[in-house]
């Protein structure tokens, strides 16, 4: 009798609604299987739904670095050009603005002179945009205006869409300028870093209006 009921499993009645059974033999191979089938799909959930999340916060982060560093630059940027300065009895101080394209895309080459905080006296600061990989890529030269030694530009913004400069001319936003033509500086100077960020086409706008040798 004793090794009959150890072969068997008991079935312990609670109430009316609930019972527990207890087995002595253990699981069977076929219960473990579906046990292990059934966390396999619980962990690859989980998985899944932890790498969205991860992909998601990491571009986020990435558009967020490129917004932060472009905002830092047009806003140099546009202090750099607040202190520009132009003599036209001064040499080796101007403001020139080339309206260039790359792949049909706006790609606007700007030097002058100003006082950067970068560097004692006048420097020439150059912006120019150079193409990567098939990105183009935002570069910042700053040297001496006296000096003829050439140096290399440093990359400060990578794959933009645009980078536009433009200044007021007879109530209209013009493409090009050289104050060697024109013998005085604009007096509004438009900058604009256009980007990419998350499919969507943004746009950073800042005005910067000369104020060096003007009367305040």
């Amino acid at each position: 009798m004793k090794e009959e009921l150890r072969d068997k499993d008991f079935i312990f009645i609670l109430d009316n609604s609930s019972f527990i059974i207890w087995r002595k033999g253990g699981f069977t191979l076929i219960e473990v299987l579906v046990a292990f089938a059934i966390l396999s799909v619980v962990l690859a959930a989980i998985y899944s739904t932890f790498f969205l999340s991860h992909r998601a916060i990491e571009g986020m982060d990435e558009s967020l670095l490129k917004l932060q560093e472009s905002r830092k630059a047009i806003d140099i940027l546009r202090r750099e050009l607040d202190s520009a300065f132009y003599g036209p009895d001064e040499g080796n101080t101007f403001l020139k603005i080339l309206d260039r394209d790359i792949y049909g895309k706006q790609a606007a080459e700007l030097t002058f002179t100003t006082f950067s905080t970068l560097r004692p006296g006048l420097s020439r600061i150059s912006y120019y945009i150079e193409e990567k990989d098939g990105k183009l890529n935002l570069f910042k030269k700053i040297e001496s205006p006296y000096s003829t030694e050439e140096i290399e530009g440093v990359d400060i913004i990578e794959d933009l869409e645009a980078f536009t400069v433009e200044v007021m001319y007879n109530g209209k936003w013009v493409k090009t300028w050289d104050t060697e033509i024109t013998k005085n500086m604009p007096g509004e100077i438009r900058i604009c870093l256009s980007m990419m960020i998350k499919g969507r086409k943004v746009d950073l706008f800042d005005v910067s209006r000369p104020m060096v040798g003007k009367m305040i």
